[in-house]
C-alpha cells in the first residue's frame, strides 16, 4: 500500500479491509457493461455502518471520490470506477438483521443479495416480491440505488413499494434514518424515496428495511407462440381482462435462439416470431378454467399459434430460463443495451417506429428485443459482430441511441426504465427531464453530497 492516501484512510479507519491487487482493482472496477476500463484507486471493505461513515469522512475530508459497489450487475455503468476513484464495497454488510413479526418487515444490511432476502422471507412463511434473473448476485443496496423493477412490477411495483424504511451515509458521513418503517409520515418531504432511484449519487444506502408480503397464490405458467408484436398486446389484453396476471413477459426468435444455444431447452418443433412467458393465479379450478378459455379465445382469434402449460415446478423452470437466460446468453457479444420504457398504451407504436428505425441503422448488426410487456420496459440489445471494433460499434449505437431518445421524448417516454442513467445514458437524460428537473436535481444533490464526491459522473456531470 504505496500510497499514502490509503495509508492515511488505514489509519482514519481502524481495521477497514483494503484492496489493492491489480485483480481485485478490475473485479470490483467494473458492472455488467464492460465498456470502461477499470482503474480505481483501491476497493474499501467496511465491515459496519460505522466505517462506512469513517470512510466518507475521510473522503470528504481528502476530496476523493467514492464509488459505491453492490453486485455490480448494473447495465449503466453505475458502478464503473475508471476514474481513480475509492470502490466503496458492501459486500461484507450482507447481514439479515431483524424480523418484526407485527409489521412483516425484514431488516437488512444494504450488500444483502436478494435471493438471500427472498430465502428469510420464505421462513417465515412470507414473500419479497421484487425479482429478476441476478437475484443470486445483485444486493439489496443496488436494487434501491436503480429502484429495480423485474418480472412482477405488473403484479407488486418496483423496489420503490416495499422500502420502509433505509438508513443513508451522506457525502458528508451524515447518517439519515428515513422512513423508520412508518406506514403514514407526512411530516415533510418523504428523503426515503428521493434516495431510492439515486444510484449513489445523494447518499450510500448501508441498511434497508423491507415491506414482506403474503405468498403469491398458485400460478400457472404458460409459454406462447405467436405471430406479431401486435399480437403480443391483443394477447396482453386479453389475459389481463380475464386472469390476475403476475407476469406478462415477452421475447423474439432472435432471443430464443441465443438462449437455445446456451442450454435452454425449445418445447417447440417450429419456430415463432414472438413468443410470451405468462404467469397467472391458479389456485382453484376456476382460475384455472379461466385461464384455458383465455388461452383458448387468443388461439381462436389467431393472435396465438401455439403454446405450453407447464406441468411442474421443474418445467415453469424451463419455460422462465427461455426469458431470464436472455442477458447471461448475450453476455459474450458485449451488446450495446438500451432499456427504454413508455405507456403501455403507446407500445405498438412505439416499437414499430423504433423497429424502423433499428432496421435502417443497424442493417448489419443483429438486435435482440424482449421485455416487459405489463409495465412499458423494453430492453433493446444490440450485438457487435466479429471483426468490428469497440469504438466503431459504440459511435454508431451511441448516434442511433440519440435518435431513439427524441423518439421517446415525442412519445412521453424514458431513456431508462430500471436500469438507471450512470454514465451510458446520462447524454440522454434531457429525452425524459426538463431542463427545470435537472436543476432542481443538481441542487438536491449538491446539498447531500456538497464536494460531489459520490459517484461523480453518474446521472449528469
Amino acid at each position: 500500500m504505496t500510497d499514502p492516501r490509503l495509508t492515511s484512510l488505514q489509519t482514519a479507519v481502524p481495521g477497514l479491509l483494503i484492496k489493492t491487487d491489480p485483480a481485485d482493482l478490475e473485479h470490483y472496477g467494473r458492472d455488467w457493461t464492460r465498456r470502461w476500463t477499470p482503474a480505481p484507486l483501491a476497493i474499501a471493505l467496511p465491515g459496519t455502518v460505522d466505517q462506512v461513515q469513517a470512510v466518507v469522512r475521510w473522503a470528504f475530508e481528502h476530496g476523493v471520490a467514492i464509488v459505491p459497489s453492490g453486485g455490480r450487475t448494473g447495465l449503466s455503468g453505475g458502478a464503473v470506477a475508471a476514474k481513480g476513484e475509492l470502490v466503496l464495497s458492501l459486500e461484507r454488510m450482507n447481514r439479515v438483521l431483524g424480523y418484526d413479526p407485527v409489521d412483516n418487515h425484514l431488516t437488512v444490511q444494504a450488500g444483502t443479495p436478494l435471493q438471500v432476502v427472498q430465502e428469510a422471507a420464505q421462513a417465515q412463511g412470507l414473500v419479497y416480491p421484487v425479482d429478476f434473473g441476478s437475484r443470486g448476485s445483485c444486493s439489496i443496496g443496488g436494487n434501491i440505488a436503480t429502484n429495480a423493477g423485474g418480472i412482477r412490477v405488473i403484479r407488486h411495483g418496483n423496489t420503490r413499494e416495499w422500502i420502509a424504511g433505509l438508513k443513508l451515509v451522506t457525502g458528508t458521513g451524515e447518517l439519515l434514518d428515513l422512513g423508520r418503517g412508518l406506514v403514514k409520515n407526512s411530516s415533510g418531504y418523504d428523503l426515503r424515496h428521493l434516495a431510492i432511484g439515486s444510484e449513489g449519487t445523494l447518499g450510500i444506502v448501508v441498511e434497508a428495511t423491507l415491506r414482506l408480503t403474503q405468498p403469491l397464490p398458485a400460478a400457472q405458467t404458460l409459454l406462447l407462440a405467436l405471430p406479431s408484436f401486435e399480437a403480443v398486446m391483443q394477447v396482453f389484453a386479453a389475459f389481463r381482462a380475464r386472469l390476475d396476471l403476475q407476469a406478462f413477459e415477452f421475447l423474439t426468435d432472435i432471443g430464443l435462439r441465443h438462449v437455445l444455444a446456451h442450454g435452454g431447452i425449445n418445447p417447440f418443433e417450429t419456430v415463432y416470431p414472438y413468443y410470451v412467458v405468462t404467469e397467472y393465479d391458479a389456485a382453484d379450478e376456476a382460475q384455472q378454467a379461466a385461464g384455458l378459455a383465455a388461452f383458448e379465445h387468443c388461439l381462436e382469434q389467431g393472435w396465438v399459434l401455439d403454446g405450453v402449460q407447464a406441468a411442474s415446478e421443474a418445467q415453469a423452470a424451463q419455460l422462465w430460463r427461455l426469458r431470464e437466460g436472455i442477458t447471461e446468453a448475450l453476455a459474450r457479444y458485449r451488446p450495446y443495451k438500451n432499456d427504454i420504457s413508455v405507456r403501455i398504451s403507446a407500445l405498438p407504436v412505439f416499437l414499430a417506429k423504433a423497429r424502423t428505425l433499428l432496421d435502417e441503422a443497424y442493417p448489419q448488426f443483429e438486435v435482440v428485443w424482449f421485455g416487459h410487456i405489463g409495465d412499458g420496459n423494453l430492453h433493446i440489445n444490440v450485438l457487435q459482430p466479429d471483426g468490428v471494433s469497440d469504438g466503431e460499434f459504440m459511435a454508431q449505437c451511441a448516434k442511433v441511441t440519440a435518435v431513439l431518445a427524441d423518439l421517446l421524448q415525442q412519445v412521453g417516454g424514458s431513456i431508462s426504465a430500471e436500469h438507471g442513467i450512470g454514465l451510458v445514458k446520462k447524454d440522454y437524460l434531457e429525452s425524459t427531464r426538463t431542463a427545470a428537473e435537472i436543476t432542481l436535481m443538481r441542487g438536491i444533490r449538491a446539498v447531500m453530497d456538497p464536494k460531489g464526491i459520490l459517484n461523480p459522473g453518474k446521472i449528469f456531470d
